[in-house]
């Protein structure tokens, strides 16, 4: 009989292939980041489908989609919304911005300036936004897919470290496999309206397998030895030659929950260490700051992540 993660992860995955192809990867990782209440950075070029992707995500858990374009101009007010004077009531009233969302699409967040990137950081983390001395909570299942273009830097400002941490997961999107394509492309080159009318073929989840599925993943054991192995990871980050700066305890954390729930995906009662290299590449890449010679080399994050976990001893 199959688990309530096995069966949300299943549900999920059938209701959202039914608008977005090839990416069954990026499926598994948006599981894990509603699994654990956590947030998710796509990276790819323009092109591949990310906001439909978050559309297709929003009608699955019922809630309410809002969309956000980075900008230069864009302000903190623009997002988390203003206070308007009333004229019939004569007193301010405050008009929610799109931040108030089940599923919040920040689409080229890096186009965004520094003081805007900001204003998500509370919302991200606290679910809730502070103004005017008030504190607002999000909606419960509130989640956050920002995406930005790893190959334009004209015009662009580099979300800081502090804002990746906050980041669960990093999905690197590329270029769909040629058989994948041409599916898109016979579902979607004739009809200009036919990736609207697949999102309206989107079932809703249940909410009660989604709270089952989160409890379920939480009762999924981790002996001391798996425990230590993340450690070992954490540590070997910061010990680096290459890096300028390792893994946060706040990564180390998103690390188990996420090799737990992927244990849970597969029907599993305990995490093993292969769980743990599954996620490693989407929770380690975008926390890792590399030196400024490594940069100039060549090396990229995710080769230091795959050289970690060659080198890291694994528990037995």
């Amino acid at each position: 009989m199959s688990t309530a993660t096995e069966q949300l992860r299943d549900l999920l995955a059938q209701e959202l292939g039914r608008v977005v192809i090839g990416v069954s990867a990026s499926v598994d990782a948006l599981i894990i980041a509603l699994l654990a209440r956590g947030h998710v950075l796509i990276q790819g070029v323009p092109g591949l489908g990310k906001t439909l992707f978050a559309k297709a995500l929003a009608r699955a858990l019922g809630g309410e989609f809002k969309r956000i374009q980075g900008t230069a101009d864009l302000m903190p007010s623009d997002i988390i919304g203003v206070h308007v004077f009333d004229e019939a009531a004569r007193s301010f009233a405050f008009r929610p911005g799109p931040l108030f969302a089940d599923v919040v699409l920040v689409d080229e967040i890096n186009r965004a300036g520094p003081k805007t990137q900001s204003a998500l950081l509370e919302a991200m983390e606290e679910r809730q936004v502070s103004i005017e001395r008030n504190v607002l909570p999000l909606p419960a299942d509130f989640i956050v897919l920002a995406t930005q273009n790893p190959r334009e830097f004209e015009g662009t400002f580099p979300l800081p470290e502090s804002q990746l941490d906050r980041f669960m997961l990093r999905v690197d999107m590329d270029y769909p496999a040629r058989a994948a394509e041409s599916e898109i492309l016979a579902r979607y080159g004739g009809v200009l309206a036919a990736a609207h009318a697949a999102l309206e073929t989107i079932a809703v989840i249940d909410r009660g397998l989604l709270a089952e599925a989160r409890a379920a993943a939480e009762r999924i054991h981790v002996s001391e030895a798996l425990s230590a192995y993340v450690l070992d990871l954490a540590a070997a980050t910061r010990e680096h030659p290459r890096l300028a700066l390792g893994l946060s305890t706040r990564g180390a954390l998103a690390l188990l929950k996420a090799a737990r729930i992927v244990a849970g995906m597969r029907g599993s009662d305990f995490v093993t260490p292969d769980d743990v290299k599954q996620v490693a590449p989407w929770i380690l890449a975008h926390r890792l700051v590399l030196t400024p010679e490594a940069t100039l080399e060549g090396t990229t994050d995710t080769e230091v992540v795959q050289g970690l976990l060659a080198t890291t001893p694994v528990p037995r």
